[in-house]
C-alpha cells in the first residue's frame, strides 16, 4: 500500500513539473497561474500546492530539472580521461557532446525565461549557472589538472583555463541563439566544426610547447 502511494505521488510530481515546464515556457512566468498547471497535469490545485507551496517554488524546480538533466545527460556520455587518451579528442567528444545536447530549442528557451526573470528571482540565475556552465567548467578542470601532469597542457590556473575553453566553445552559439531565436541554433553537422575550431585555438595557447 505505502509502496503503491510512493507510487502515485511522484507521478503526480512528474506531471506537475512536466506541465509546468511547457507553460513557462510558452507563457513566461506572470502568464502562468498554477490553475493552468494543475488542469494541464489533470491534478487538483491542492494537488499542487501539496508538492509546491508557492509558483516560485515550483519554477526554481523547473530550471533546476531542465538544467540538470542536460547535465547529467553530458556527464554519461562523455567518459573521465584516461592517461592513454590525447587531449584533443577528450576535449573534442566534451565540446561536441555539449554543444548537441546544450544547444536546443527548450533549453534556450529556459535560459530566454532565466533572464528575463533573474532580477524578480536571483536563485533562478544561480541554479542555472551552478547546474549548467559551472558544473562544466568544474569537470573541465579536474580533467585538466590530469593532463597537466600528463605534460598535455601548460596552465597555472587550472579553472581559468576550463571557463576559456567552455566560453570558447559555448559563447558565441549561445549569444547568436539568445538574441536571434531558434532559428540560430547551430546545426547537429555545424557542431563538429566549432568544436574542432574550439579545441584549435584552445590548444594554440594551453597545449605543449
Amino acid at each position: 500500500m505505502a509502496a503503491g502511494v510512493k507510487t502515485r505521488v511522484e507521478r503526480s510530481r512528474r506531471s506537475i513539473v512536466a506541465a509546468a515546464a511547457e507553460l513557462f515556457l510558452k507563457h513566461g512566468f506572470l502568464g502562468t497561474n498554477m490553475d493552468e498547471i494543475a488542469a494541464r497535469a489533470d491534478v487538483s490545485k491542492q494537488t499542487v500546492y501539496a508538492h509546491f507551496q508557492s509558483k516560485e517554488a515550483l519554477f526554481l524546480d523547473v530550471v533546476r530539472g531542465m538544467t540538470g538533466f542536460a547535465g547529467d545527460e553530458h556527464q554519461k556520455q562523455v567518459l573521465e580521461p584516461e592517461d592513454d587518451r590525447p587531449i584533443a579528442d577528450y576535449l573534442l567528444e566534451f565540446a561536441e557532446l555539449q554543444l548537441t545536447i546544450v544547444m536546443t530549442p527548450r533549453l534556450m528557451q529556459l535560459r530566454r525565461l532565466v533572464i528575463g526573470e533573474v532580477e524578480r528571482f536571483p536563485k533562478l540565475g544561480k541554479a542555472l549557472h551552478a547546474l549548467g556552465p559551472q558544473r562544466s567548467i568544474d569537470r573541465l578542470s579536474r580533467a585538466f589538472e590530469r593532463y597537466r601532469r600528463l605534460g598535455q597542457l601548460q596552465a597555472d590556473d587550472l579553472e581559468a583555463a576550463a571557463g576559456f575553453f567552455n566560453w570558447l566553445v559555448m559563447g558565441g552559439p549561445v549569444n547568436d541563439a539568445m538574441l536571434l531565436g531558434d532559428g540560430a541554433i547551430l546545426p547537429r553537422e555545424a557542431c563538429r566544426g566549432h568544436a574542432q575550431e574550439s579545441v584549435r585555438i584552445f590548444l594554440a595557447a594551453f597545449g605543449p610547447r
